[in-house]
């Protein structure tokens, strides 16, 4: 047990939540002085918000590499040192690593060369100061939505948090304190306000926009233009909500100095982001998308993407994950039950929580949607079961999404016999377990039980 879990075994949670920070942040100082404040010899691109983050950051970091510039990257999904050998799985699946974990990682960056670090952050990690010491030079915000109120409490908080980014690039006077913002989110004007430097993009408003919009199943055509600047977009990213990423990643390249041609060409090279908009097909009549949406913004996205080439049913699995925001749960439910002809209820990281009890608190918006439970509303707790169930039912052109797991490779779940006594810190390491699993690996292995018993 390390030390900051001796103290929160010791104090209520309350008042560690309010010191939590403070220890962070002393942590993040004392490392940075050992270290010799690494991050400093980098430039630093910080994406946040509720949704799209890991998309943009692999777009920037795939278009400033083919552009020439040897760059490094940290997200949810991947951990890119810049050393030639590619995106590496990021097994810790903390979306922002701790300082010290940072630190080493930049480290072997630093040793690579690396020039540019594109780094995916969190509200928590702002929060808990995670961050400190690190000099963004330019900073993204995507969206605000429904998600981590159970860290934050409310919308505010959660937003201000967000804002802490911001204010870090905006301090520091040797970068280009640039901050591109979706000005099309009722929140963006105010990351506006916050920076030296603001781009705001969107569809309906902005400097940069968008503009003669085809989307097809398999990519997204636009045209955006700031000033005198007019780009011919092409992605083989589906769905309106990329249009919002591709926008953002123009906006910060075009801050770094890319050209026009080198823009589009970086845009229109990249195939995919893993776990998000997956296309498994092992030669079914129906269509299999795996994503990673597990908000109620990714929800509305994913599901308003499909929209136009879903020819018949459409067979959503999901669940929600326990320890983390209830509140999103009745939300994501009552989206999915409004938009799916078939609600599939599964397991999604139950940690130490009743998974029957979260998959009945999701069921309450999907039953609010009109759908009855038995008859479109199903509940198969053990997800590689679910995932079965959806490709066994779905017919000649219906679409079956399995949303929430994405790229992950585990399931987190109770450790059999675990009962939390009075007054017990949860503590996911001596109170979970993680089951290997992957998403698309179960939608193949699936697709393949079915093909052979038909």
């Amino acid at each position: 047990m390390d030390f900051r879990k001796t103290i929160k075994h010791l104090i209520p949670n309350r008042l560690f939540r309010v010191i939590e920070p403070y220890g962070h942040w002393a942590e993040a100082v004392l490392e940075n002085i050992v270290f010799g404040f690494p991050t400093r010899k980098l430039k630093v691109i910080g994406i946040t918000g509720t949704a799209g983050k890991t998309t943009i950051c692999t777009l920037v970091t795939h278009m400033l590499r083919e552009s020439g510039y040897r760059v490094a990257m940290m997200t949810t999904v991947a951990i890119d040192y810049g050393d030639g050998l590619g995106a590496q799985h990021n097994a810790s699946r903390m979306t922002s690593q701790g300082s010290l974990k940072l630190l080493k990682a930049v480290k072997k960056m630093r040793a690579n060369n690396v020039e540019w670090l594109v780094l995916e952050t969190t509200s928590q990690a702002l929060t808990q100061r995670r961050t400190w010491g690190v000099p963004y030079s330019i900073v993204g915000f995507t969206n605000l939505s429904h998600d981590n109120f159970h860290y934050h409490g409310t919308f505010e908080r959660y937003r201000s948090a967000k804002l802490m980014l911001f204010k870090q690039c905006n301090r520091n006077r040797r970068g280009l304190r640039t901050g591109v913002v979706n000005a099309d989110d009722p929140s963006g004007e105010i990351f506006a306000q916050a920076i030296a430097k603001p781009v705001r993009y969107g569809i309906k408003a902005g400097d940069l926009q968008a503009s003669d919009i085809n989307l097809s199943p398999n990519e997204s055509q636009f045209k955006a233009a700031i000033g005198e600047e007019k780009y011919d977009v092409i992605t083989q990213l589906p769905g309106m909500f990329n249009v919002y990423n591709c926008l953002a990643a123009i906006g910060v390249t075009r801050a770094v100095g890319l050209t026009k041609q080198q823009i589009e060409q970086g845009i229109a090279s990249l195939k995919s982001v893993e776990g998000r908009m997956n296309n498994i097909d092992e030669g079914q009549d129906f269509s299999v998308i795996v994503d990673y949406a597990c908000t109620p913004i990714g929800f509305e996205n994913i599901f308003a993407t499909i929209k136009p080439f879903a020819k018949r049913r459409t067979i959503t699995v999901f669940g929600s994950p326990g320890r983390r925001d209830e509140l999103k749960r009745p939300i994501q439910g009552e989206t999915a039950g409004k938009h799916s002809d078939i609600v599939i209820l599964t397991e999604e990281d139950d940690r130490d929580e009743d998974g029957m009890k979260i998959l009945n608190e999701i069921a309450a918006g999907v039953e609010k949607a009109g759908k009855v439970r038995d008859k479109d509303l199903l509940f198969i707790h053990k997800r590689e079961e679910a995932v079965q169930k959806a490709i066994n039912l779905a017919r000649p052109g219906d679409v079956v999404l399995l949303l929430g797991k994405g790229e992950e490779t585990v399931i987190i779940t109770n450790k059999p016999g675990f009962v939390a006594g009075p007054g017990h810190v949860f503590n996911e390491a001596t109170d979970t377990i993680r089951r290997k699993y992957n998403e698309t690996a179960a939608a193949k292995a699936a697709l393949k039980r079915r093909l052979v018993e038909s």
